[in-house]
């Protein structure tokens, strides 16, 4: 911010709960470790670090049993990525679980291709050392109470992309407890619920897992038009949805009675491109945004700039929509694929904020 800019804050603004995304102070591209969000399920489970073992199992020829040493004693690969909750922004109260870090460990792929996978493997799945009691069918006389660690899966051929990491540091430190230490699953361009902390086992299977978080539990219902008739399918969080947002909102010195405005933001999705960024204020045109060009890279948020101009005191609104080098176009909140949205996951529509200007 110029020195002579200061924020104009949001009309809605709230100072943002402790580990969560501050947007209105956004000026980092990695984000800092006490902006970075943690969710979980089981709770945080308490372990002997030293006592750290990862196994890999199921049909490979060769399982095996890694410690921390030995995992860093592998290979290393950097990630770039943008982690989001497939909750984050499903409502004003809950748009800060995001971030962008730089992940270090060693790839996943050469891991299972050196046990051998058998060739009837289908999917990988991947469990953390929390876990939890389940009640499936409850209330019914086939009532079933199980202890479950938490559980996550993806194809065969998901799991063999170069870029997922087995890691254990964040922006080049330790990865903290809270986000999954001492070792977790990092997939670049998935919802962060694919992310699996605490990663205690992974095992190559010839059938679907169907674990609460997979098959229950982080589904989207959405509704799909056929013809006069709308049909709800269901299906599973998994790749980011293309997604952007007006961070902040500057201000300078006004000028004959107008407030010069600038606008910054950023923008991310599952890798594959973004094309451009517009805005649109109040009831004007979409006009397109300026793309950062450094830093970028591929699975991590591009930040955006655009000049509104020159505005009147008063109240006014502003939104971002953006485009992915494929043409399409994330969706505002009258779109078919958000209002016949029926649950909380995958909230990636365009996001209006308003602004009061005083002089």
């Amino acid at each position: 911010m110029r020195p002579a800019e200061r924020s104009s804050p949001f009309s809605t603004c709230r100072a943002p709960p402790p580990n969560r995304l501050d947007w209105e102070t956004l000026d980092a591209w990695l984000t800092p470790q006490d902006q970075v969000f943690n969710v979980q399920h089981y709770g945080i489970p308490q372990f002997d670090i030293d006592s750290y073992r990862l196994e890999i199992g199921g049909l490979v020829e060769r399982p095996a049993t890694f410690t921390l040493e030995q995992l860093k004693a592998l290979p290393k690969k950097d990630v770039l990525m943008t982690l989001e909750c497939s909750g984050n922004g499903s409502s004003k109260g809950f748009i800060d679980a995001v971030y962008n870090s730089r992940w270090t460990g060693t790839p996943l792929a050469p891991l299972l291709k050196d046990c051998g996978i058998k060739p009837e493997t289908i999917e990988v799945v991947f469990y953390g050392k929390d876990q939890q009691q389940e009640t499936l069918r409850p209330g019914t006389p086939r009532e079933l109470k199980v202890e479950v660690p938490f559980g996550r899966s993806m194809t065969l051929d998901d799991a063999l992309k170069f870029d997922v990491l087995v890691a254990y540091e964040r922006n080049g430190v330790p990865t903290e407890h809270r986000n999954g230490a001492p070792v977790r699953l990092i997939v670049p361009g998935w919802y962060g619920i694919a992310n699996v902390k605490w990663l205690a086992r992974i095992e190559c299977r010839d059938r679907r897992y169907m674990g609460r978080y997979m098959a229950r539990d982080y589904v989207t219902v959405r509704g799909e038009r056929h013809g006069d008739q709308v049909v709800y399918v269901e299906s599973s969080v998994t790749r980011i949805n293309l997604k952007s947002i007006i961070a902040r909102v500057t201000r300078q010195a006004s000028v004959d009675g107008k407030i010069p405005l600038k606008a910054l933001g950023a923008v991310w999705d599952d890798g594959t491109g973004i094309a451009k960024v517009e805005v649109k204020l109040d009831d004007g045109p979409w006009r397109e945004a300026a793309l950062a060009k450094e830093p970028r890279s591929k699975f991590s948020w591009t930040f955006f700039t655009i000049d509104l101009g020159q505005l009147p005191p008063g109240k006014h609104t502003l939104v971002s929509r953006a485009t992915n080098v494929k043409g399409r176009v994330q969706p505002a909140a009258g779109d078919d694929e958000i209002a016949l949205k029926r649950t909380y996951w995958e909230a990636y529509e365009q996001w209006p904020r308003a602004i009061d200007l005083q002089m």
